[in-house]
């Protein structure tokens, strides 16, 4: 065998045989793959070639030594080791973040997300873009992908026996699981985020929350128990068995103990919190894995981008109304206007780059539009994590308590510098 050099104006031949003569100790790197290798034999010096990862002993051995020093102190550089969500995880459990019933829940919970991603791919290959042809509990038109992306959630966390109530807004009420399958956590989610998109291919999300267990008894819901036979579930009177379950879900998002939301865009992200920061994961297509790109993301402390959908505007509080003039002043600070339709997007863009969204009510809408449950507290929880803040324009999102599981809210969510300047247009 030949090697041609390439590094100077005349070839160099090298052969096969001094391949072999070379010290093996430190020939290939630790940390992976580098730009330039560098080839030595008895009688020429240095030359660049475009083989894979060779150093010489010296590079090898300060490479082990930084090594060494990185292992004792719990990092590495090996380029070709990633962390997934699951090992990610497991080492959350290990350090007592999270125990392992939690860890498994939020890894059911990845899997529907992974589903999820597979069904928008091909929803239009597959028919599943359009109307469902129903109406859900909240009044609106039920997307077919509404109703599968529910099914995908509700599967997934029922079959990981770790789940005692699950509360989504596709859903009239709470679901309790069955008896042999009943864990601890309550989960409150909502499956399909920005629905509308679907049909355009814009972006969607999942957004979910996880609560601890209360002290109350198992809210096993039962329709053939003898107890609640005459009880009218056709509407929306609900027996005592319901109630139960109405009451584990309605806990104000200062009880969360785990928050996220899946992206569904150009690429897919999984965002998380468990109390300790915020961390996002993107999916790998080639390994079918999360895999950590952003560790405890913190938000700028201003922005240059308000959200907010203008097409509104006439409907809001001459306050609002005030700030939003203020802020489109050329003669101030620029801000630019961005608007997704679709929370998840919106929050996303917020915790990399800073900057406001506002839903607010209005005079048709007069308890606001998002669901406190299932958006404003999961959402709230995550900002705030990052150093943001979100209110309803009055109150700490995270302190209100639901009265019921579908209750709408205000929601203004963001930067902390931007957030205080709205709060004095607001008081």
């Amino acid at each position: 065998m030949m090697i041609m050099s390439t590094a100077g104006a005349t070839p160099i031949a090298f052969s096969s045989s001094l391949l072999l003569q070379q010290p093996q100790a430190g020939f290939f790197t630790s940390s992976g793959i580098t730009k330039s290798c560098h080839y030595v034999n008895n009688r020429t010096s240095r030359h660049q070639c475009g083989c894979i990862a060779v150093s010489v002993n010296e590079q090898g051995s300060e490479t082990r030594r930084a090594n060494n020093k990185q292992q004792e102190k719990g990092t590495t550089s090996n380029a070709f080791e990633i962390e997934t969500l699951t090992t990610w995880l497991l080492n959350q459990e290990r350090q007592g973040n999270i125990d392992s019933e939690l860890a498994i829940v939020l890894s059911s919970i990845s899997l529907a997300c992974k589903q999820i991603t597979s069904l928008l791919q091909r929803a239009t290959l597959s028919n599943l873009t359009g109307s469902q042809g129903f109406i859900n509990i909240q009044g609106e038109d039920q997307r077919k992908l509404d109703f599968i992306a529910n099914q995908v959630f509700c599967n997934c966390l029922r079959s990981t026996g770790r789940t005692g109530i699950i509360a989504s807004e596709e859903e009239d009420v709470p679901i309790a699981i069955e008896e042999t399958y009943s864990g601890n956590y309550t989960v409150v989610f909502d499956p399909i985020d920005g629905s509308s998109n679907i049909d355009t291919g814009l972006t969607t999300g999942s957004i979910f929350g996880i609560y601890s267990p209360d002290d109350q008894e198992p809210c096993l819901v039962d329709y053939d128990d003898e107890d609640d036979d005459e009880e009218d579930h056709s509407d929306q009177k609900l027996g005592k068995k319901e109630q139960k379950c109405v009451v584990s879900a309605c806990q104000p998002g200062s009880n969360l103990l785990a928050a996220g939301y899946c992206m569904y865009s150009t690429m897919v992200v999984f965002t998380l919190s468990i109390g300790n920061g915020v961390f996002a994961f993107t999916l790998d297509p080639m390994y079918g894995e999360f895999v950590l790109t952003h560790k405890n993301i913190q938000m700028p402390k201003s922005g240059k981008i308000y959200s907010f959908n203008e097409a509104n505007y006439e409907l809001w509080d001459d306050k609002l109304k005030k700030y939003i003039d203020d802020i489109k002043d050329t003669k101030k600070k620029q801000y630019a206007g961005r608007y997704i339709g679709c929370l998840v997007g919106e929050v996303h863009r917020m915790l990399l780059c800073g900057g406001i969204y506002g839903n607010p009510s209005n005079t048709k809408r007069k308890q606001g539009n998002l669901r406190l449950l299932y958006e404003c507290a999961p959402m709230s929880y995550l900002v705030e994590q990052a150093g943001g803040k979100a209110s309803d324009g009055r109150c700490r999102i995270l302190d209100i308590k639901p009265d019921e599981i579908h209750q709408r809210a205000p929601l203004f969510i963001g930067s902390p510098e931007e957030m205080d300047k709205l709060e004095k247009y607001l008081s």
